[in-house]
């Protein structure tokens, strides 16, 4: 027994000097080096990601004096920047006007595509198709760092089991084997090869853990799940983030099981940091390291920088915390230096990896820009894309695909001719109405006589991101127009959905059937003619109970972004056989959520 114990503890000590062994290997000589020279401010000030304001020439002003910030060295990065120019004069300030000259990391929220916009997420995820999904990332990456932009704040990967949820549109669906396959895919493709490499961005695999799962669906909320569920379903496509080499990873919103995940240090400790080995930084989610307060997790504000730190969130979003409050909190024991160490260490180790101190500029090239955005391969491959993301939910009496001449068509609904919609929400890099309608594009596509009417509004404001949409559920007189064309038309084509902003970031919907006067129009169409196409455009799964019943044939070609309507137009002419195939189920009603393929057996 003495001879067996020994060798145990032998092994053991054996194993662990291994394991130091391996953690010592990861370090990098220069960032070592440099960590030696920094002051505890100028640690802390790596841990600060802010907005820009104050005399930085760059976009929204959010955070106040951020050229005073980067000058004192209390800014390890910035996000909401665009632009070589704009870029270079924030890297130029870090650089040239702080004691050590460390360069900034330029963030941003790459989420489908960016000047060059791809389908939605879930649209993405509808394809199946790795190396093409790996492919739009790859594009997009090249299009944003072309931008100035060197990370990026993608793939989301939660899994997630109710379309109320207005993130849904972000994620791969309800399966954790494909969300673990395009997690991989698309770490891998903003990623490549080399980090280094000038048209590759590091991802931010988010949010770490279990915000898809928020409680009814309502956004930033908690959520109550067992382990079997965080570990077989929710857990899996991060760790498979993990092992492509994400190089970040971003908290949730959510509180897990009563601890908020941006204090969770099992989670980000036990679990990604040691567990899974994984030795790229963790930032947390805007201000959610501040709103632990909110949660009633921490009492005031120096606490929650102990907790925070604590747990292993290295950098901190646009909250202000540990820029105010950590110093006093090293000095005062609350969190050992080390943490803090280790923390600068894993931030200034990726912005080794991506050359910036060797080439703080590297990303803030005018002629690349001009050069790769909007380039015709991207494209083409936004087409590509497009058209293996649609849905063919039902096709009876072979109404599908359509003649391409001699019939007439009446192309009715308030999605038809919209240019916006189709973009989806997450288009920070592209400019608005830059998509192809589905008008225009069967336009272009045969010779068919076309009568269009829009049948209803379906908002009466094209609202931006942050502001209210106002869904109109009133105004029913163009239906008789839409009547009118339907009754003499071979086909009717109607275009039907959510616009573009109803799903996303604060997106979330009580009911998810056609909002608005569109079911209403639906059925008035189909009172006098029966041959309807339905094509829904929208960015979560709907309740459509009555079409499935009634109509023909029925599309989900979700929020297709750029070529939206070249891509219909192909499928709906039978030019590309519809293969995608959806990612999460559709519920006859609410009362039903959360329902998923893979539910146990009872």
């Amino acid at each position: 027994m003495k001879n067996r114990l020994s060798k145990l503890i032998l092994a053991a000590v054996i194993l662990i000097g291994a394991q130091t062994f391996a953690q010592e290997a990861q370090h990098i000589p220069e960032v070592e080096a440099l960590l030696k020279k920094m002051t505890l401010e100028e640690k802390i000030g790596q841990l600060n990601l802010l907005t820009p304001g104050g005399g930085v020439a760059t976009g929204s002003v959010v955070s106040k004096n951020v050229e005073e910030k980067i000058k004192a060295g209390n800014v390890g990065g910035l996000f909401g920047v665009t632009g070589p120019d704009k870029i270079r004069q924030a890297q130029e300030i870090a650089v040239k006007n702080t004691r050590l000259g460390i360069p900034l990391l330029i963030g941003s929220d790459i989420i489908h595509g960016y000047k060059t916009t791809f389908p939605i997420p879930l649209g993405l995820s509808s394809s199946w198709d790795m190396e093409l999904i790996e492919k739009t990332a790859q594009i997009a990456a090249k299009e944003a760092t072309a931008d100035g932009i060197n990370w990026n704040f993608s793939p989301m990967v939660d899994i997630a089991r109710d379309p109320r949820w207005g993130r849904i549109s972000e994620g791969a669906g309800e399966d954790p084997y494909l969300g673990s396959k395009i997690a991989k895919a698309r770490v891998s493709g903003f990623q490549g090869k080399d980090l280094s490499d000038p048209l590759t961005v590091a991802a931010c695999t988010k949010h770490f853990a279990g915000y898809g799962f928020a409680e009814a669906g309502r956004e930033y909320n908690k959520a109550d799940l067992g382990t079997i569920t965080l570990h077989n379903i929710v857990l899996p496509p991060f760790k498979a983030a993990v092992e492509a080499g994400s190089r970040t990873f971003m908290t949730g919103f959510n509180e897990l099981n009563g601890i908020p995940v941006t204090a969770n240090k099992h989670l980000l400790r036990d679990i990604l940091k040691k567990e899974w080995n994984f030795d790229g930084f963790v930032v947390s989610d805007w201000a959610s390291i501040e709103e632990l307060m909110t949660w009633g997790y921490t009492k005031d504000r120096a606490e929650t920088a102990v907790r925070a730190a604590n747990a292993g969130v290295d950098m901190d979003m646009e909250g202000n915390i540990y820029i105010e409050e950590l110093a006093q909190m090293v000095k005062a024991g609350k969190v050992k230096e080390e943490i803090l160490d280790e923390a600068v260490r894993r931030i200034l180790r990726v912005k080794f990896e991506l050359g910036l101190f060797e080439d703080p500029y590297k990303y803030c090239d005018p002629e690349r820009e001009k050069e790769v955005i909007g380039n015709p391969a991207h494209i083409e491959a936004v087409r590509d894309m497009a058209k293996k993301s649609i849905v063919l939910l039902k096709n009876e009496n072979n109404l599908l695909p359509l003649q391409k001449k001699k019939q007439t068509i009446a192309l009715i609904g308030p999605l038809a001719d919209e240019n916006n919609s189709p973009l989806g929400s997450w288009r920070l890099g592209s400019d608005d109405h830059t998509g192809v309608s589905l008008k225009t594009g069967l336009e272009a596509y045969s010779k068919n006589k076309i009568n269009y009417a829009k049948g209803v509004e379906l908002v009466s404001n094209d609202a931006q991101f942050t502001k209210e949409l106002h869904i109109n559920t009133t105004d029913a007189t163009g239906i008789q127009e839409a009547v009118e064309i339907a009754k003499n038309a071979d086909v009717v084509i109607m275009a039907l959905g959510e616009h573009g902003f109803m799903t996303g970031e604060g997106r979330s919907r009580t009911n998810i059937d056609l909002p608005g006067l569109q079911q209403e129009l639906l059925e008035a169409v189909y009172e006098v003619n029966k041959n309807i196409v339905l094509v829904l455009q929208n960015g979560r799964p709907l309740t459509i109970n009555w079409a499935d019943q009634h109509i023909p044939a029925i599309v989900e070609a979700w929020q297709l972004g750029s070529q939206s309507g070249h891509a219909i137009a192909e499928v709906l002419y039978g030019d590309y056989n519809p293969s995608g195939k959806l990612p999460m189920t559709f519920p006859r009603s609410v009362g039903q959520i959360p329902i998923y393929y893979n539910h146990k057996r009872t």
